[in-house]
């Protein structure tokens, strides 16, 4: 190898080593400007999401938000009071795969109202799922008041109108909002658990 060859390749080495390093820079300062807006806006989005299923609320859910079983769940109150609880959830069903939803729940466990937050379903057919005249059917039902309290379209024995030509989407949208529901009542029962120990820890401390 010559002379002139061999320092040709020690120079693009060192070109290419300096402008990866430059690179990586550029994307960190990027990365580092760009993280506290997205971070924001990831926020408010979850907040709208939560808005939208729920009645008005007066703190921020997503400050205390759970994880549960894979899902998150909000607590919305006003005045302190709980007023609805929000639950983002998903499911694997669909006939395109993932979808996730945002269901809001009052505090007698009705369903206030239910949103889609992003889908791969086919145009026209489980899209409509977004449509009222399939999603407004959720509303003020009580899955727990349901047989079994298993959601299900009427083609499996269940109450839930599919939507036409796309049975698959309506039963992964209920496969979703099942999950929802029982993420709420594991919540309920476990602060209903705490209430009773404590109950019961005062109790014995009365009788003292």
């Amino acid at each position: 190898m010559s002379k002139k060859l061999e320092s040709t390749l020690k120079n693009m080495v060192l070109c290419l080593f300096l402008m990866s390093v430059i690179m990586a820079g550029a994307l960190g300062f990027v990365y580092k400007i760009t993280k506290d807006p997205i971070e924001q806006a990831d926020k408010q989005k979850e907040i709208q999401a939560v808005k939208d299923v729920l009645p008005p609320f007066d703190n921020d859910p997503t400050a205390d938000a759970r994880d549960m079983e894979g899902l998150k769940l909000y607590t919305a109150t006003q005045k302190g009071e709980p007023v609805g609880y929000a639950v983002k959830t998903f499911t694997e069903k669909g006939f395109s795969g993932h979808f996730e939803l945002m269901v809001g729940f009052k505090p007698d466990g009705t369903i206030n109202k239910i949103v889609v937050l992003n889908h791969s379903e086919t145009p026209g057919l489980g899209s409509k799922m977004k449509e009222p005249k399939f999603a407004d059917q959720f509303n003020g039902m009580n899955i727990g008041t349901i047989p079994g309290k298993q959601l299900k379209v009427k083609k499996d024995g269940g109450t839930v109108d599919a939507i036409t030509a796309a049975t698959i989407s309506s039963r992964a949208y209920c496969d979703g909002v099942q999950k929802a529901f029982n993420v709420y009542m594991n919540m309920l029962n476990k602060n209903q658990a705490n209430v009773d120990t404590t109950s019961g820890a005062t109790s014995k401390g009365g009788k003292k």
